[in-house]
């Protein structure tokens, strides 16, 4: 598929290897889209592709002005419950998004809306999980043919300041409790240290070692368990690390690892991904979610603005720091000719999320109530709320 318009070339990348070749153009995409978070990165999705694509079903819509990638549309096809265009990611992200060139954004939105109405000939495009803001909003509204919004998850957002801000920003009682937990893991003597690029791999399964032993008997997300996820978060890392986009922290109390967590990053976004804690810490009354942002939250201040994301979830321990809800939105795109297909996928989304609000009053102390439903668990329940 190709096409020109205002200069902008318009092509459909079904080939995993030629996607694989555009690391350094997208890398450089993802730095002028300001929108764009690490679930947006080359690493984390060519990663994500290798471990969870289905071949002969990649379609990443490309904008190009001469030799400069300056929109991106990272999509796959699926065919469950019906043909649809999904972001690539999958339920292990927390957010989707396009990449748009901030530059050239207005040229690169209208090419990648032709690009996606020729690769949407007989599908709906369902993007999963969109921040308020996203670039993926501007093309909704840009959008030409049948469109409809849903809510989808809601996370939390804090301001990326130091610990000592956040604290700051809490009633007086519990700030006086917060700030007693940080010093009793500084009298105990936990250290923390970034992990660098060679040691990645190492680091990361330690990590989930310590994750399936501190949810052992207590029902683990199984996908954590699973050598495609553990491949996926070695790959991506392995490359996120050294540019940035990630960090590995180990924990260490008389010498030993007692606790590690992987945080993504971008320009406007610090998020705490997955952490993993050997018991041992809490049978020493260590707040383990004090401990683990107090770090994060010095990566988000370091990172220069933007928030410092608590990702999904809504866990009652998240609401101790104050933090502003945001919920994402769930976008369905189609042609014209189409939109009766993207009706019927409304009303099915619709159905089933009454019957998880139903399931999740039946079962108010479940981590993730999707799981209830039986659907591929979301890997997305924040720093201190993944299982």
């Amino acid at each position: 598929m190709t096409g020109d318009g205002r200069g902008v070339r318009v092509t459909l990348c079904r080939d995993p290897l030629e996607f694989a070749a555009l690391a350094g153009r997208w890398d450089a995409l993802h730095r002028r889209c300001p929108t764009a978070t690490p679930f947006q990165s080359h690493a984390w999705l060519h990663s994500w592709w290798l471990s969870y694509g289905t071949p002969g079903r990649l379609r990443v819509v490309l904008a190009h002005r001469g030799d400069r990638l300056v929109g991106a549309a990272p999509l796959m096809l699926t065919h469950r419950p019906m043909p649809l265009l999904v972001p690539l990611g999958g339920t292990i992200s927390d957010f989707s998004d396009i990449l748009v060139d901030a530059e050239r954004a207005t040229e690169a939105l209208t090419a990648l809306e032709r690009g996606l109405h020729r690769a949407a000939a007989h599908t709906v495009v369902e993007l999963r999980e969109v921040r308020p803001g996203a670039a993926a909003e501007s093309l909704f509204e840009a959008w030409t043919g049948a469109r409809g919004r849903l809510t989808d998850s809601t996370c939390l957002e804090l301001p990326a300041e130091p610990v000592g801000t956040l604290i700051g920003r809490m009633p007086g009682s519990r700030a006086q409790r917060t700030r007693a937990k940080l010093r009793r893991i500084d009298a105990l003597g936990v250290e923390c240290r970034a992990v660098p690029g060679h040691r990645v791999a190492e680091a990361l399964g330690t990590l989930l070692r310590l994750h399936e032993l501190q949810w052992r008997g207590r029902g683990v997300n199984p996908e954590h368990l699973r050598p495609r996820f553990h491949a996926h978060l070695v790959r991506s890392a392995r490359r996120m690390v050294p540019d940035g986009q990630a960090r590995v922290r180990e924990f260490l109390l008389d010498g030993e690892v007692v606790a590690a967590d992987l945080a993504l990053g971008s320009a406007g976004l610090t998020g705490g991904y997955l952490y993993g804690v050997h018991p041992r810490l809490r049978e020493r009354k260590v707040d383990v979610s004090a401990m683990l942002l107090r770090e994060l939250a010095r990566q988000a201040a370091e990172s220069g603005g933007g928030v410092l994301s608590l990702l999904r979830g809504e866990e009652g321990y998240k609401g101790h720091w104050g933090p502003e809800p945001v919920v994402n939105q769930r976008l369905l795109l189609a042609r014209s000719s189409l939109e009766p297909l993207l009706r019927l996928r409304a009303s099915q989304v619709a159905v089933r999320d009454r019957a998880a609000r139903t399931v999740k009053a039946r079962f108010p102390a479940a981590r993730d109530w999707r799981d209830r439903l039986g659907a591929l668990p979301s890997a997305g329940l924040s720093v201190m709320g993944r299982r």
